[in-house]
């Protein structure tokens, strides 16, 4: 019998294989009369109601027209308050709050945002297939240019100043809100997109059994020549601070140049994670691998590394968010409800966790306790920059600057060309725009609605969200038929969705150049170990 995925969508040619499958059990037998005697126990009725004394058993594994799944019960009692605690209660609940901001144009350009962006992840939790590039972008909007950004504006406080008049914060939201509508656009013109099936369809990328080999070897190498040049497992357990003074003191850090301790800390984390995905993929689809002594050492010496390299006190926060994500969806490839409580989750953890979660940036001397009066000053205080940063983008365009057309998209691009080489080569937008404004700190964000906007203005950002949600949409639909249990356990897609939608929390909020590292390195990575080969002693199946 066919399996049926357990998000509720049907595979493609599960209707030609029960049609098969029915005509490998020969004809149904003829109802029995009402004297004949019961054969075995009545089915219930469709509606639910009474047996119906007589009526004709339906064939094993047939469902009624009217039956209901639990999960689909499960999913209507839960939409309407999820609904209306994302897009209504918790936007007013924070809009209820005291504070000295103004209720002004921008004020309700931001509560617009916030349930817009509410309602559109409330759609994302809800919905039969697991979504997880869109789900990803709606909870990042949500929470970062949604709901923090809302209390910066009742309160009347932002974790970076913003330096233009009010106009041009004004005119930020808008952006943020157009290219929010732009990007739900984009996914439409996915869903009428010409049918078929092409060459991917049919000859999926797979993961070359041999070319994996490699990648182990590399992660372990990699993540060993990041340990013995910090001196040791230790200092991965001490602070974020103290990671830094060691690559300083080793001369990979310099105060002009980052590319050093990019690519250490690069080689060191994404080849150890990758290669863990794929043996964790392994072991969840293939009961084969579960009983080899081999692929469960070689997995437990790769979450060993990984638990020293990509722990959450020695890397950012984003990052481990990343590692995350990727592990929970690589697990769980099929489990609706845990595609649902991520999502949900997610929301908690953002609003009462991650403010709270650089207590090991800083060393036992440099940390200061977060101190509060209101329930909304973590989120202004904190990391939630995003919407300001955009504002003072949008300022420093037309202060005089004027638009780049493609530099820094240019020098995202080439980040690995050293500035010798180059020596007019683009800061990092936050870095550019901080320098402008006099900060002192210039590790600021820049999200992906600012880089479009200095490079290429309104039409180009616009452009830009149409062509990110047509992808988004193109490649979760890919997913959703690709990424099921019974799949190739070396299937490429299973492993690099989950990966590219955790990663997308750190690409969405910029700077793109800081974050063009580890995604060279992931490439370089997935693109050693793909195969399009389908036999056997190529791919692993």
């Amino acid at each position: 019998m066919p399996q049926v995925p357990r998000d509720g969508s049907a595979t493609e040619g599960s209707a030609d294989a029960r049609s098969a499958a029915g005509a490998r059990r020969g004809p149904r037998a003829p109802a029995p009369g009402p004297g004949a005697p019961p054969t075995g126990a009545t089915a219930p009725a469709a509606s639910g109601g009474e047996d119906a004394p007589g009526a004709p058993r339906p064939a094993p594994g047939a469902r009624g027209p009217a039956a209901v799944s639990p999960r689909t019960l499960l999913s209507r009692a839960l939409s309407v308050p999820l609904v209306l605690g994302l897009s209504v209660l918790l936007p007013l609940a924070v809009a209820a709050q005291p504070g000295a901001g103004s209720r002004d144009a921008a004020y309700w350009l931001q509560l617009t945002l916030t349930v817009y962006a509410g309602a559109r992840l409330s759609a994302m939790i809800l919905t039969g297939r697991r979504k997880l590039l869109q789900g990803s972008f709606w909870l990042f909007v949500y929470m970062a240019m949604g709901v923090a950004p809302l209390a910066q504006t009742v309160l009347g406080q932002v974790p970076t100043p913003v330096v233009g008049p009010r106009s041009d914060l004004t005119e930020a939201i808008a952006l943020v809100l157009i290219g929010c509508v732009a990007f739900d656009v984009g996914v439409l013109l996915a869903r009428h997109r010409p049918g078929g099936t092409g060459r991917g369809e049919s000859r999926p990328a797979l993961v070359h059994r041999h070319r994996l080999s490699l990648l182990v070897l590399l992660a372990f190498a990699g993540s060993a020549a990041l340990v013995v040049k910090l001196g040791g497992p230790a200092v991965f357990f001490s602070s974020r601070q103290e990671i830094v003074a060691d690559l300083q003191e080793a001369g990979i850090s310099q105060a002009d140049s980052q590319a050093g301790q990019a690519f250490l800390r690069g080689f060191g984390t994404v080849p150890a994670l990758i290669a863990l995905l794929v043996y964790t993929r392994r072991l969840v689809t293939s009961r084969r691998s579960r009983r080899s002594p081999a692929v469960l050492a070689v997995w437990v010496a790769l979450l060993a590394v990984n638990t020293v390299v990509n722990n959450p006190v020695s890397n950012p926060r984003y990052w481990f968010l990343t590692v995350l994500f990727s592990l929970l969806f690589t697990v769980f490839p099929v489990s609706a409800a845990m595609y649902r409580s991520a999502l949900s989750l997610g929301v908690v953890m953002a609003l009462v966790v991650f403010p709270f979660a650089d207590r090991f940036r800083y060393d036992e001397l440099n940390y200061h306790p977060l101190q509060t009066t209101s329930v909304l000053e973590p989120l202004a205080i904190k990391d939630y920059d995003q919407v300001g940063m955009f504002a003072n983008t949008v300022t420093f365009v037309r202060s005089g600057e004027g638009h780049t057309y493609g530099r820094q998209l240019a020098g995202s691009l080439l980040f690995a060309v050293p500035r010798s080489v180059w020596p007019d080569k683009p800061l990092d937008t936050g870095v550019l725009v901080g320098q402008w404004m006099g900060a002192v700190n210039t590790n600021l964000s820049s999200p992906v609605w600012a880089e479009l906007w200095i490079d290429a203005g309104p039409v180009g950002m616009v452009a830009g969200f149409l062509a990110m949600g047509y992808a988004a949409a193109r490649v979760d639909r890919r997913y959703a038929h690709r990424a099921r249990r019974r799949a190739p356990p070396g299937s490429l897609i299973a492993l690099v969705v989950p990966l590219v939608a955790g990663y997308s929390f750190i690409l969405l909020r910029g700077p793109l150049l800081q974050a063009s590292g580890r995604v060279a390195i992931a490439l370089c990575c997935i693109l050693l170990i793909t195969t399009r080969r389908q036999d056997r002693g190529a791919a692993l199946r």
